[in-house]
């Protein structure tokens, strides 16, 4: 299944121009299988969640993604904002009370600097430098792919997964109707509901990919 993992709507994320109801549509209409709604340290109630579901006949799975002073981290299976969650091991307390699950978003902001000289000395300073991120030893998964980065700051991501052996995960970060479309994760796993997407999380089994080059793909296969 191709799932969406990261996404924003209005107005629960302000800096996003998307409503729920567009970025279903569009969603759909671009060959996903599913998005995840992960607003800024906003949490849907899940009973609207699921209604936007059936409303649309889609897969519609709620998040959130929470600012720590470590990173934005991508959460899944809490339902409300509790003080504290500026400090990743306290959100890991509850995900992990939730029996929920964590993906490190867009982990190259704030420590790859792609104006900077890119020697290797200069590069594995900086990877070593976002290798120290503690927040790491607490996630699922990191964001290889966003939608919103560079390539070269999603390659820098990508190598920060692969020093670490972790699995990793694709995401648009859509906050526009341009954005969606981008970046995604495959599911081995049948998903059909937020508890089978945790398992899935949890189970390793999901790769990032570009949607175009996905949908294409499976197209012609």
């Amino acid at each position: 299944m191709l799932i969406d993992i990261h996404t924003h709507t209005y107005p629960t994320s302000d800096d996003s121009s998307l409503s729920p109801e567009e970025l279903i549509i569009h969603s759909k209409n671009l060959g996903l299988d599913g998005i995840c709604i992960t607003d800024h340290d906003g949490f849907w109630d899940p009973k609207d969640v699921t209604q936007l579901g059936k409303i649309h006949d889609f897969l519609v799975i709620p998040g959130c993604e929470v600012t720590t002073e470590e990173g934005h981290i991508l959460v899944y299976g809490l339902e409300k904002y509790i003080f504290g969650m500026h400090k990743s091991a306290f959100v890991k307390e509850l995900v992990d009370e939730a029996k929920g699950a964590m993906v490190i978003a867009h982990p190259y902001r704030r420590v790859y600097r792609e104006n900077a000289p890119q020697d290797p000395d200069t590069y594995n300073e900086m990877i070593d430098r976002g290798l120290r991120n503690k927040a790491f030893s607490l996630v699922d998964a990191v964001e290889i792919k966003n939608g919103r980065g560079t390539l070269k700051e999603n390659e820098f991501s990508k190598n920060l997964a692969s020093k670490l052996n972790m699995p990793s995960t694709g995401a648009s970060d859509a906050h526009k109707l341009s954005d969606i479309g981008t970046y995604a994760t495959y599911f081995e796993n049948n998903i059909k509901n937020l508890e089978d997407f945790i398992l899935a999380i949890k189970s390793g089994r999901f790769y990032a990919t570009n949607v175009k080059e996905f949908t294409l793909q499976t197209a012609n296969s």
